[in-house]
């Protein structure tokens, strides 16, 4: 059975909703306010949000980055109270060179969505650079592409995580296009660190 019309249903349903929580909790504002500004990056920005409930953000600062002015953009979206969780982490020693939060909003259907907001320095390595993959892989993409990329999501189990750069590099590089071509895939291209690839 085809359910390509459901998926495509439910991804347009996501898309929307996370540009809601965008506003609901005015993450770029609260960034703004903190000296900063944020840049969506991910399957938001690409158009591919499909069952994993994610928001991606990719802040920048002038250098030099200032772990309390992080901490009181956090502070700000913090307040709202259908954030339930925040995780903090410093990689500025590390090849990120960011610090990292996690935030987890519960929507008001009881779905939990992730909310990854990285922050470094305007002249970082990676500044800007995620932001061009998402826009490229968006504009290479075909109807069909799309929905290959889109039913891998889909059928993804809940249990597995898998990088969604995995997923559009299979389709759009490997060729794949069923959940068995994308298991031997991955088994031949193991993910581990920063992927550096843009169609």
């Amino acid at each position: 059975m085809d359910n390509t019309q459901e998926i495509l249903a439910l991804v347009a349903a996501n898309q929307r909703r996370a540009m809601e929580i965008l506003r609901e909790l005015r993450l770029r504002e609260a960034w703004q306010e903190a000296g900063a500004w944020a840049e969506v990056v991910g399957s938001l920005r690409s158009g591919l949000l499909c069952r994993h409930l994610d928001i991606d953000l990719h802040v920048y600062s002038p250098a030099p980055l200032r772990v309390e002015e992080s901490f009181a953009a956090i502070a700000r979206i913090a307040r709202n109270p259908r954030i339930r969780r925040v995780e903090y982490g410093n990689l500025l020693d590390a090849e990120d060179c960011c610090l990292e939060w996690h935030a987890q909003y519960e929507d008001l259907d009881g779905r939990m969505w992730q909310i990854d907001m990285i922050h470094m320095e305007d002249g970082s390595p990676w500044a800007g650079y995620f932001e061009r993959v998402a826009d490229r892989i968006a504009a290479v993409l075909t109807d069909e592409t799309r929905e290959a990329i889109l039913r891998l999501k889909y059928e993804t189990p809940d249990e597995e995580h898998i990088p969604g750069i995995a997923c559009y590099r299979a389709v759009l590089e490997g060729g794949v296009r069923t959940w068995d071509e994308f298991a031997a895939w991955r088994a031949a291209h193991p993910v581990g660190g920063i992927v550096e690839w843009m169609p």
